[in-house]
């Protein structure tokens, strides 16, 4: 499928990852792309309608990272809601739908969601409810190899990972990742798969970060604006595994829907210049949010922070992280791999080994 013909408008599954960046507390929403679970629409009034609007307008102004956009979609919401435009919609999905539509394009802010749920949503304890979501996110972690889909080494020593997910449990991630790059310690290149990646933690995009740089590096500055607070991040110069270093080349293939920490990854890399991006341009979220509650049916995420690069000074929300090599998401795989036994036969001594490159290079060609 290609980019253009994939929706705009991203479906969330809400699952809460936990974060602590600098003592600061925020949630994350790491597996976008996909459709969440069925839900079975409720009809609504005008007071639902109303609720509704007025609370997503006091969550914009109090926790929106921009508070002269926050303004303004209060402002457009208002009119809105004054012009009647509202007056028909009788379904809690429809207005979900056609709230998080207004609030898109006004700011194109790919995080900023509103979401409608069948069941009736608790008021609880916030402490509460961060025991209880890091304990679901542990069961999704575990179910989803806490983002390790796959590794394997290719043809020629070429090492690959098919990373979907950049999973916050720090011990359970280090000891995935030390495995994985213990085992492909002796390739000559590696490929890493983000097409496939909807985001996760900032603290573990360091992590892997740390293992293809020499020296401790600068990848970015989060910054948040309730506690008015930027955090640096760095990557570590000791890791649990044997480290890739920075001489041998490192490759990331990105789709459209390749999002948020998996973009955060792909951008820092891109402009440390440690990797060359094969692909598509991502899905352009840049901005980290937590999810507050609405109504008893609805709540919305709200982004409250955003990343800076100390290179370029600024993110890939909306415009997304552009590729060094555009091609579509299916191709990507066999272009790096093309380029990765392009750039091996130009060493290449041995007559056999010379024949196998070329014939393996008509082939991906």
């Amino acid at each position: 499928m290609q980019a253009s013909t994939r929706k705009n408008v991203r479906r969330i599954v809400w699952l809460m990852v936990i974060v602590a960046i600098g003592g600061a507390v925020f949630m994350l929403l790491p597996f976008l792309g996909q459709d969440g679970p069925p839900q079975k629409d409720m009809k609504i009034g005008q007071a639902t309608r109303v609720e509704v609007i007025e609370a997503v307008i006091a969550n914009l102004n109090q926790h929106y990272v921009f508070p002269e956009k926050a303004v303004a979609m209060e402002k457009r919401l208002r009119r809105e809601l004054k012009n009647g435009d509202y007056d028909n919609v009788t379904s809690a999905n429809e207005l979900a739908e056609k709230i998080g539509e207004s609030l898109q394009a006004q700011t194109l802010d790919k995080h900023l969601e509103i979401r409608y749920f069948e069941e009736p949503i608790p008021v609880s304890n916030p402490d509460e409810e961060v025991k209880s979501e890091k304990l679901r996110q542990q069961k999704e972690n575990i179910r989803l190899n806490y983002g390790f889909h796959n590794v394997d080494r290719l043809p020629f020593n070429i090492g690959y990972i098919d990373l979907h997910g950049f999973a916050d449990a720090p011990p359970q991630v280090a000891e995935r990742m030390a495995a994985a790059m213990n085992l492909l310690s002796d390739t000559r290149a590696l490929i890493i798969d983000l097409r496939k990646n909807g985001g996760g933690s900032p603290d573990t995009v360091g992590l892997y970060a740390s293992y293809f740089h020499d020296k401790r590096t600068h990848l970015n500055d989060i910054y948040m604006r309730e506690e008015n607070k930027t955090t640096e991040m760095w990557t570590t110069e000791i890791v649990a595994g044997k480290k890739y270093g920075e001489k041998r080349k490192l490759y990331l293939l990105t789709s459209a829907d390749t999002f948020s920490a998996a973009e955060d990854f792909a951008y820092a890399m891109k402009n440390n210049k440690r990797a060359t991006i094969v692909g598509e341009v991502t899905g352009g979220g840049a901005h980290p949010g937590d999810i507050h509650r609405l109504s008893a049916h609805f709540m919305m995420n709200v982004p409250a922070g955003r990343t800076i690069s100390p290179v370029t000074h600024t993110d890939w929300e909306v415009v997304g992280v552009q590729p060094d090599i555009k091609v579509s998401a299916d191709d990507a795989l066999d272009q790096a791999q093309l380029i990765i036994l392009k750039d091996f036969l130009k060493s290449e001594k041995d007559p056999e080994w010379r024949a196998r490159l070329e014939e393996s290079i008509a082939d991906l060609d």
